[in-house]
């Protein structure tokens, strides 16, 4: 059952019998196949090595010169390792699912949102528990899908599924992205958020007690949030582009909780060493296709009193939005560029959001400078969001006892 889940042709006939949908995806075990079958899903595609752990040489590839190049340099290519490719979904939600089951009884351990959206490794993106905008109709959509695959996959034990959501409302669509029959690096975060010890309840599943003999019956919703927030080593090696994509790069985690989301996540920040400015200067660079959504961002920068600069095109967006913003050149537009304001201790916070290589490698001086003056910065709109929500309701924070939160936990099952 495991290869059942870890090969591709194996389980995307188990999808479609259950009914489920996943992006459009294909196995190459040549380049010529790659090639091929490129054209037939459409571009961008994820592409990846079977049998890997940590995203590890996995690429997003937006056109055939960069696939052409991953096929000949990143991996080799054979029948008994073929390269996984499938079409990445664009302005994704990607959401984390960890359940326990016993052959028979499917108990959800917990659903997590991520804040970064699809695209970044699952193990490099900030999470919510319980999840902080998914309606409950797509939750419980959510769960009747795990609970399929669980059921038939046989699994007993742990198990962890990636969806992700694209659209809102109605419209919203689910996709499966990949299914692990066995515990994931999850775990831990979800047991300290709930108080479930889900490897404790899964060992004595995988031993032949059921989860109703357990007391384990139900899916433990915390009444307050959980967000763990990746740790990273880039400071440890000065240079390093710490651009986040789909290959993992975190070395640790950490958690906040709160009543509120944006409490949670300001402390999941200050537990990371991330210390998110009270007033300043913000620098924003985003790519083409996220600027008509960056006027959120700057609304609510200049509601917290920020003041604003932005590069050619950024700054034209938030203008047209009606926000006051200073334009800034890019370091290849001449001086004084953000990179020198950086220097002159002249910014705050730093949002800069690429879209290809090219772009990656334009802004890279951004990242490092920032990295090199403790400037904090997010690489997506949507962790700018996240600590636009944490800044805004910054006060005296709340200290939780955990071990009363999880025994209320406890009184209430």
């Amino acid at each position: 059952m495991i290869d059942a889940a870890e090969d591709r042709e194996r389980f995307q006939k188990l999808i479609n019998a259950l009914g489920l949908r996943q992006p459009p995806n294909r196995t190459a075990r040549t380049e010529a196949d790659a090639l091929r079958l490129a054209e037939e899903i459409g571009y961008p595609l994820v592409v990846r090595p079977s049998y890997v752990l940590g995203g590890r040489a996995m690429e997003i590839v937006r056109e055939e010169a960069d696939l052409q190049r991953y096929m000949r340099e990143a991996v080799k290519v054979s029948n008994d390792s073929p390269v996984l490719l499938d079409r990445f979904l664009d302005d994704a939600i990607e959401v984390d699912v960890d359940a326990l089951c016993d052959g028979q009884d499917v108990v959800m351990g917990g659903i997590m949102e991520h804040i970064e959206q699809a695209g970044i490794h699952s193990g490099d993106s900030a999470c919510s528990l319980p999840p902080y905008s998914l309606p409950d109709t797509l939750q419980d959509e959510i769960r009747r899908q795990t609970v399929a695959m669980a059921k038939a996959l046989n699994v007993i034990g742990l198990m962890n599924v990636q969806f992700a959501i694209q659209g809102e409302g109605d419209q919203a669509k689910v996709f499966v992205l990949e299914v692990n029959p066995r515990a994931s690096r999850t775990v831990p975060f979800v047991s300290k958020a709930t108080g479930r010890p889900l490897a404790k309840v899964a060992a004595r599943c995988m031993t032949g007690q059921s989860l109703a003999s357990q007391g384990v019956t139900r899916e433990i919703i915390p009444p307050y949030f959980s967000v763990k927030e990746a740790v990273f080593p880039f400071r440890k090696f000065p240079g390093v582009d710490p651009l986040l994509g789909p290959e993992m790069r975190s070395t640790g985690e950490v958690m906040g909780i709160s009543g509120c989301f944006g409490e949670a996540f300001l402390k999941s920040q200050y537990a990371a060493s991330v210390k998110l400015p009270r007033a300043g200067n913000v620098c924003l660079s985003v790519r083409d296709v996220e600027q008509p959504r960056v006027a959120e961002v700057a609304k609510l920068l200049v509601e917290l009193g920020f003041n604003l600069y932005a590069t050619k095109g950024t700054a034209k967006a938030i203008q047209a939005a009606g926000f006051p913003v200073t334009r800034v050149n890019k370091v290849g537009e001449g001086r004084p560029h953000i990179v020198d304001m950086i220097k002159n201790n002249d910014v705050a916070l730093i949002v800069n959001v690429v879209e290809d290589k090219r772009g990656a490698r334009d802004s890279a001086s951004i990242r490092t400078g920032a990295m090199a003056a403790n400037v904090p910065y997010y690489t997506t709109l949507a962790g700018a969001l996240a600590a636009c929500q944490g800044m805004k309701e910054r006060r005296e924070i709340t200290v939780y006892d955990l071990q009363s939160l999880h025994r209320k936990l406890e009184q209430n099952a």
